[in-house]
């Protein structure tokens, strides 16, 4: 990654033509990977499938935008950002075609896997990007705006994808986000800037993977992944359960209501950027564990048999989960003093497992314990983990002062 001398300011109109190009692509890959959410209740009984099975559109997804993280970031390193985040969008939309052609739950769990790397392209591409071409004092405007972005794409995609198929079907819902691709497409390829600053990588794949090692052997970054993994679990589960949940009695909610329901998921626009800035006046810690406190306390929330607690219970999560998440990957890539982008990779791939698991892992707690056991788990997980993580930290800084 090169160093960032004369990279585009915020007064340059090329930096709002980058922001606005990458906060679609943004926008559209979050929309793809997280469509299919609101839609499992209704998998699970058009395809006569369990939830176990239902779920696996959304792991197996995951899954494969872990792998392609690690092989696209490697891959944008030494053939340019630009390339990436275009073939990204491209392949992303294709699968969108196909998945209505087929009335075969496997065949859509092998697009969504290849369409999971497809997606990989634009975050393991975007953020090297803005570092090369915005300039140092713009960057944090231009990184907030693009996160902002992939939380508005989530939304965006779950809103889309259950209120297109109560009204028309789950087909037509994937025609839709395909349009909507290919209106993306067309925007990047037309206003992103070309690489000026992008300098090809010397370091051969053997020292990136050294690279890997050295992060994972380092404890206070290790229980930082292992944070990541805990968050997005909860968090992943709560949302991938709410769907069977309101849609049973007492609720009976259509998929259209539940869909609005994922608007909650918009407080991750503004969770990010609240978070860092009271991390500056209050601290980072403590901000963090107001986060995840905040995140336990949404989730109890849910328990409630009042749809308006239940709503605001999720907007509290979605608040706490994305503070707690912001706060987590900016104290890692602090306290990596080498090979900072490897240590990104590392949390982001924690954090995709920990998407992954909360859709499959979970199931059968569901299916044993229902929402009772969901709740359980992802409220107190979090808090707990970070009770730990804090307790160890102090353990070691006290060793520290005795030696």
């Amino acid at each position: 990654m090169g160093i960032n001398t004369k990279g585009y300011s915020i007064r340059d109109r090329s930096f709002w033509t980058i922001v606005i190009s990458l906060g679609g692509a943004s926008v559209f890959v979050f929309a793809a990977m997280y469509s299919v959410q609101p839609l499992l209740p209704f998998f699970t009984e058009q395809f006569h499938i369990s939830v176990s099975v239902a779920s696996l559109s959304v792991s197996m997804t995951t899954l494969s935008v872990i792998l392609g993280l690690i092989v696209l970031g490697f891959l944008s390193d030494r053939y340019g950002r630009v390339l990436f985040i275009h073939l990204s969008i491209v392949f992303t939309v294709i699968p969108f075609f196909f998945m209505p052609l087929t009335d075969s739950f496997s065949t859509i769990i092998l697009l969504r896997f290849i369409q999971g790397f497809a997606i990989a392209g634009v975050p393991a591409a975007a953020l090297a990007y803005l570092s090369e071409e915005i300039d140092q004092q713009s960057m944090g405007f231009a990184t907030a705006l693009y996160i902002s972005c992939n939380a508005l794409g989530g939304t965006i995609g779950r809103l889309m994808m259950g209120y297109v198929t109560e009204y028309f079907s789950w087909k037509m819902a994937f025609i839709s986000l395909a349009i909507m691709g290919c209106i993306v497409m067309v925007i990047v390829w037309w206003m992103l800037p070309k690489s000026k600053n992008f300098s090809v990588q010397q370091r051969t794949i053997q020292q990136d993977l050294q690279g890997f090692w050295f992060h994972l052997k380092n404890p206070h970054l290790l229980m930082l992944f292992g944070l990541g993994v805990i968050l997005q679990l909860s968090f992943t589960g709560v949302w991938s359960f709410i769907p069977y949940y309101l849609t049973a009695p007492p609720f009976l909610l259509s998929l259209q209501s539940i869909s609005f329901i994922f608007l909650a998921y918009g407080l991750g626009i503004i969770g990010s950027p609240l978070a860092n800035a009271l991390a500056g006046k209050v601290g980072l810690h403590t901000i963090r564990t107001f986060g995840v406190c905040l995140l336990t306390v949404g989730i109890l929330f849910t328990l409630s048999k009042s749809l308006f607690i239940i709503v605001m219970g999720l907007c509290l999560a979605c608040l706490g989960f994305f503070t707690a998440h912001a706060l987590t990957s900016s104290l890692v890539s602090r306290l990596a003093l080498y090979q900072k982008g490897s240590a990104s990779s590392l949390y982001l791939v924690a954090y995709y497992l920990g998407v992954a698991s909360g859709s499959t892992i979970l199931s059968p707690v569901w299916s044993l314990f229902q929402w009772h056991g969901i709740v359980t788990i992802t409220a107190f997980l979090p808090i707990t983990y970070l009770f730990i993580l804090n307790s160890l930290q102090k353990q070691q800084k006290r060793d520290v002062l005795k030696k």
